[in-house]
């Protein structure tokens, strides 16, 4: 339908879910932010692969930290910044917010799931049998739950 060019476009060539939710020096700063500790902005500037001035980094570290990413304390008259989360945690976090928001509309769903399961099947086998394994063992972890008018069977 899209000749392939689809992913890439949209996915970040399908390496890096974390390209969904941020910009590409947002995703330096944070790859900076989860290799290191605490660290103020020159540090963070002295870590990054391309040259960006000061107050660049100053500020998309302020905007990380409005969005939640990282967190700051003040040390004297700057600030050092820590990432909030790990880079597992908003992945997983961007990853279910996608799903959410493609599986809202019940109609729509069912060519996400499908797609999804291809997308699996065709990268690893084992992976396949990895997400049946989960698969089963959320349906005897909601069963084993009682029934709320939230959630339909």
């Amino acid at each position: 339908m899209f000749n392939g060019l689809w992913r890439p476009a949209w996915f970040g060539r399908g390496r890096d879910p974390l390209r969904a939710a941020f910009g590409p020096l947002e995703r330096d700063v944070m790859e900076v932010m989860w290799r290191g500790g605490a660290m103020n902005v020159r540090d963070v500037q002295a870590e990054l692969t391309r040259p960006s001035a000061y107050t660049t980094v100053m500020t998309t570290l302020d905007r990380l930290f409005k969005k939640g990413f990282v967190a700051r304390e003040r040390e004297g008259r700057a600030f050092v910044y820590r990432a909030a989360h790990t880079r597992e945690q908003v992945q997983a976090a961007v990853a279910s917010g996608l799903l959410s928001g493609f599986l809202q509309d019940d109609a729509s769903s069912r060519p996400v799931l499908s797609h999804l399961v291809d997308a699996v099947a065709e990268r690893d086998d084992a992976l396949l049998d990895e997400l049946e394994a989960l698969v089963r063992e959320k349906r005897r972890v909601v069963r084993a739950q009682p029934r709320t008018k939230d959630r339909k069977r």
